[in-house]
């Protein structure tokens, strides 16, 4: 039987293997998703044949509520609320492996002192990431403030948390365990993950999503190691690296450090754009009529999405309008900020939603050199990742962090709910420039009054 069990897992491995890489398209990432599921359904499956297994039915009734609460949750969830239900699921993954820990630690039954030790690492790493992944979820629903929440000495209280949650780690390693040491233990252990996500601010989210998703995927490999369990091992391993890669290649698209994300405080001062002008320059709006106009007879049109639509649920409105410029002869194209919206990839998962082809979706790197040759550039909702300041301001908190050119287009249109600065809590050089002029109103229904526009010319 351990024989067969050790076969499926390695089956199950491979499976993860394959529809991990399959997501790295668009194009094939939902038949990834699916192979990746079946691989968990047969990991499941076969870690019920486990000779001397307990509990089977109270796991099953697990199992069944879990997939019911999941099953209901991701069929009714919005496609604007995906990044808090990445965060929230991602989370209950780390707690999921601090919970195997905790058992473990306290049947006091690992046959050694380096088992004890990965056990504590995965419980201390898992609890980190859950109720730092629920601090991040209440953020990006809203049940708190998205900004940083700072107050005095609080990297000092971090630290000391963090100390002590070490030490008493580090005493599970020397003394018999008991229920109150490892309850003292996991409770500091998640109230350090709430410290040090409660001073990062919601510009810092993909960078957190995915730093969580790495944590989480190093808590369950080190309690695959504890229990043998190479399933555990490898899948946590895989998430692992790849959320530590998306976490450097979400830092470098900000130009930060992870050191500086984990800080916390960027843009905790909110500001606002006054109208005195950044060198001289003031806002200038433009009529939806004015706008259409200036669209229908461009030869390139390249969009530029940020969250204001997706909170505007907008980007059902983008692909009609999109439509008609096409139908007219316009080439568009949708330039796509790596750390654009509050999750990697959020652009590109919202406008798939609205039936965007792939091939007019580009990543920075690709679409930067074509701004100067489009005749529009439409900004809906971006703000800090097409800020001129971050090439031009050494004094700037976003100097350095590689944008979107827009500015370099011949005219800039930029779709704005108010005259708020974006997350980072600086004015935006863009929005007084010579060739841009402002729409102001709600995405969805200003890209409505375009269209509606649009139809009669």
């Amino acid at each position: 039987m351990e024989h067969l069990i050790q076969a499926a897992y390695f089956v199950t491995v491979i499976l993860f293997i394959l529809g991990l890489k399959r997501m790295s398209s668009p194009a094939t990432a939902r038949s990834g998703i699916t192979w990746a599921g079946v691989a968990m359904g047969i990991a499941v499956v076969i870690t019920m044949l486990w000779p001397d297994l307990h509990n089977i039915g109270l796991m099953l009734t697990a199992i069944f509520i879990g997939s019911l609460l999941a099953w209901i949750s991701g069929r009714r969830v919005a496609m604007t609320d995906m990044p808090q239900m990445v965060a929230i699921y991602n989370g209950m993954g780390g707690g999921a492996a601090a919970a195997i820990a905790a058992v473990e630690l306290l049947r006091g039954e690992l046959a050694s002192t380096g088992l004890v030790a990965l056990s504590v690492s995965g419980g201390l790493i898992g609890a980190v990431a859950f109720s730092g992944s629920m601090i991040a979820f209440a953020k990006l629903q809203g049940l708190i403030s998205g900004r940083p929440i700072i107050f005095p000495a609080q990297k000092t209280l971090n630290l000391v948390v963090l100390v002590v949650a070490l030490l008493f780690g580090a005493s599970l390693l020397v003394v018999d365990s008991s229920t109150a040491l490892v309850l003292l233990f996991f409770l500091v252990a998640l109230a350090f993950g709430v410290l040090m996500t409660l001073p990062i601010g919601g510009a810092d989210m993909p960078v957190v999503i995915s730093l969580y998703n790495a944590l989480t995927g190093m808590a369950v490999a080190f309690e695959g190691f504890a229990l043998g369990n190479a399933a555990m091992i490898v899948a946590g391993t895989v998430v692992g690296a790849a959320g530590t890669l998306l976490t450097q290649l979400m830092a470098k698209a900000m130009n930060r450090s992870l050191a500086s994300v984990l800080l916390g405080g960027f843009g905790q001062e909110g500001g606002s754009v006054t109208g005195g002008g950044i060198g001289g320059g003031s806002l200038k709006p433009i009529e939806a009529e004015d706008a259409a106009i200036m669209m229908r007879y461009a030869g390139k049109v390249i969009i530029v999405p940020g969250y204001g639509m997706a909170v505007a649920q907008a980007q059902h409105k983008i692909r009609e309008m999109m439509d008609l410029l096409e139908a007219r002869g316009v080439e568009v194209k949708f330039a796509i900020h790596p750390v654009a919206g509050r999750m990697p990839g959020h652009m590109n998962v919202l406008l798939a939603e609205a039936g965007v082809p792939y091939d007019h979706l580009y990543d920075l790197e690709e679409i930067n050199a074509e701004f100067s040759s489009a005749d529009v550039a439409l900004v809906i909702g971006a703000n800090d990742v097409v800020n001129p300041v971050a090439r031009s301001d050494p004094s700037s908190p976003i100097y350095g962090m590689p944008i979107l050119n827009v500015d370099q287009a011949e005219n800039v249109l930029v779709i704005k709910r108010g005259k708020g600065a974006g997350f980072a809590g600086i004015e935006n050089e863009l929005f007084y420039k010579d060739n841009t002029r402002m729409l102001y109103g709600d995405a969805q229904s200003m890209v409505n009054e375009l269209i509606q526009q649009l139809k009669q010319l």
